[in-house]
């Protein structure tokens, strides 16, 4: 202890364990593969580059790369939650196991808005409606605030139902009125999802004084710096001749945007795309603004 400060001084420590030569950290690193999202026009977005006769071409990744966390932000009513429904119900059908965590909504009335994604998009959901293990975050106030306890429900739950998916509606709801805490705690819940390789879609609400198709959410910029990757979803209201050109749409209109923000683990496209959200509550992601071309 110095005798000045009064505070004890701990020499630092080297540690070997967290150092790989780069061949050693190859025989850890996964196969980058794609993940359907069972969301119309977002798989063909990402992609991957190989060599073929000393040139690099392009490969598409058919869905969001296998093991990558996401963030999904945009002001209220841009289709967030139904992205990630309709992306529990997609792996579901498929035989997988997807936690839900559910941090605004109680887990009865998450499964039954999920149970509606289903048949509207042409599923029998008691065919699978098992595959859907909900963490009820909203009724229980120590999984929301105590972050500890949510991993450890979380580890539980995957370990128990073999779990390979992992959504969180929001993210930003575990740290509302702590916001200086919102990077180590987005920090902790992304090295845990990482660790156990869980493909995740993390929901965050972004106030709506930002800019409509920034990533910046409620925690600032916690949640975008430090995730995978960022899908922004955007609504505009046509108010003017020249946004009604620009969009090709009336007055009056409500024009709903969309568009990756980014994604470390493949290529991605990165133009502003048309969205909709169909009468039945589907999200689809339409062609880029200005055309194909």
């Amino acid at each position: 202890m110095s005798e000045t400060s009064g505070y004890s001084y701990q020499e630092p420590e080297v540690i070997k364990e967290s150092i790989f030569i780069g061949s050693e950290a190859l025989k850890k690193a996964p196969k980058i593969t794609g993940v359907p999202t069972g969301i119309e026009g977002l798989d063909d977005l990402f992609f991957t580059v190989k060599e073929e006769k000393g040139k690099l071409k392009q490969v598409p990744l058919g869905g969001i790369p296998k093991y990558s966390v996401f963030n999904i932000t945009g002001v209220s009513d841009t289709g967030k939650t139904l992205m990630v429904e309709q992306f529990a119900v997609e792996q579901a059908q498929k035989g997988d196991k997807v936690a839900f965590i559910t941090v605004e909504t109680p887990a009865n009335f998450v499964i039954a808005s999920v149970k509606y994604r289903a048949l509207a998009m042409g599923y029998n959901f008691s065919n699978f409606e098992d595959n859907i293990i909900l963490i009820d975050a909203a009724s229980f106030t120590r999984l929301r605030e105590n972050i500890p306890d949510l991993l450890s429900t979380l580890a539980y739950s995957i370990k128990e139902y073999n779990v390979k998916f992992t959504i969180i509606d929001s993210v930003t709801g575990l740290f509302e009125n702590k916001e200086m805490m919102a990077r180590s705690i987005v920090r902790r819940i992304f090295n845990f999802l990482k660790k156990w390789y869980q493909t995740s879609l993390l929901v965050s609400q972004k106030r709506s004084g930002h800019e409509e198709l920034s990533a910046e959410a409620a925690g600032g910029y916690a949640v975008g710096h430090i995730v995978d990757g960022t899908m922004v979803l955007a609504k505009e209201l046509i108010t003017s001749q020249y946004a009604a050109r620009m969009y090709k749409a009336q007055p009056g209109d409500l024009v709903r945007l969309f568009r990756i923000d980014g994604c470390r683990m493949s290529g991605h496209d990165t133009k502003t795309h048309f969205m909709e959200i169909s009468e039945t509550g589907i999200v689809k992601i339409k062609e880029p603004i200005g055309g194909k071309g």
